[in-house]
């Protein structure tokens, strides 16, 4: 009799997002976490050069991956954006960004991702992989056939110039919600691996905070009913990762992206167990 071979969990690889990490919790993630990976280092507007480059070199000397954000409309000039990639890919080996808008009006001479993508010859610097953000909840100012329209366009300037791909999501509490937004992608031809947003274990007061600040409301009324039984300690999106196992033959490459708001080492060691866990029964 053969058994019927399990599918491993979509949370097998995962990436966690952290914003002004020090040392030893980049040390402390590097004890938590496979060889590898991927620790997104967000671009924060009171942060020097010197913090970035040094926050991005460790984790690389960690034996970590680092992925660094670049806010399109804050950067000042080409120049600048070129001395900052030759600092990272000289002293940190950085390969891959996440490229954003910013939601600012522009500095310089980049008015969006888009032309970060297509003017800031990020191969010639050494980058191979760039992210592009997506919005599974919509986003504020922009309507959602434009967001995609926008993917499409991302994605194509990214491929003509021999760049890897993968889309990157800002977070949602709503599992169902983050089903069908990954199957209306796939059915408009997206087929690009997407890194799902998710908060790590965080308290519910904190997620509310956090939520509001990033625009994420839609999915509150889900997150307070759906976890109406775990409102004391830490709540952990294990209702997300289970919906997306439970639809891994329709939603394609996905994996967790963790944001760990304050809880940096604690998320790493979350997102290890849950990469060690068989895979939830139907």
């Amino acid at each position: 009799m053969h058994m019927k071979p399990v599918p491993a969990t979509i949370a097998q690889r995962f990436s966690i997002e952290t914003t002004r990490p020090k040392p030893a919790e980049i040390d402390a993630v590097a004890a938590a976490v496979r060889a590898g990976t991927e620790l997104y280092i967000t671009a924060v507007p009171t942060q020097t050069e010197e913090e970035l480059v040094a926050a991005a070199a460790h984790a690389r000397r960690a034996g970590l991956e680092p992925v660094v954000h670049v806010a399109a409309r804050r950067l000042p000039s080409v120049e600048f954006l070129q001395e900052r990639l030759a600092r990272l890919r000289g002293e940190a080996d950085v390969r891959r960004l996440l490229v954003i808008g910013g939601d600012i009006d522009p500095i310089g001479p980049f008015a969006d991702a888009l032309a970060v993508i297509q003017k800031g010859k990020l191969r010639e610097a050494g980058i191979e992989k760039v992210g592009i953000g997506a919005y599974p909840e919509g986003h504020p100012i922009i309507p959602m056939d434009r967001l995609v329209a926008s993917l499409d366009e991302k994605i194509a300037a990214a491929v003509a110039q021999g760049l890897d791909v993968r889309l990157v999501s800002q977070f949602s509490f709503s599992p169902d919600d983050i089903v069908a937004w990954l199957k209306k992608l796939r059915a408009k031809g997206i087929t690009q691996p997407v890194s799902v947003g998710m908060v790590g274990p965080t308290s519910v007061p904190a997620l509310l905070r956090f939520a509001k600040r990033c625009g994420v409301g839609t999915s509150l009324k889900g997150l307070m009913s759906g976890a109406a039984s775990a409102l004391i300690g830490n709540v952990g999106p294990d209702r997300i990762i289970h919906a997306l196992d439970a639809a891994q033959a329709t939603v394609g490459d996905v994996q967790p992206h963790y944001f760990t708001f304050g809880n940096l080492v604690a998320t790493a060691e979350y997102g290890t167990a849950m990469a060690g866990k068989e895979i939830a029964a139907a």
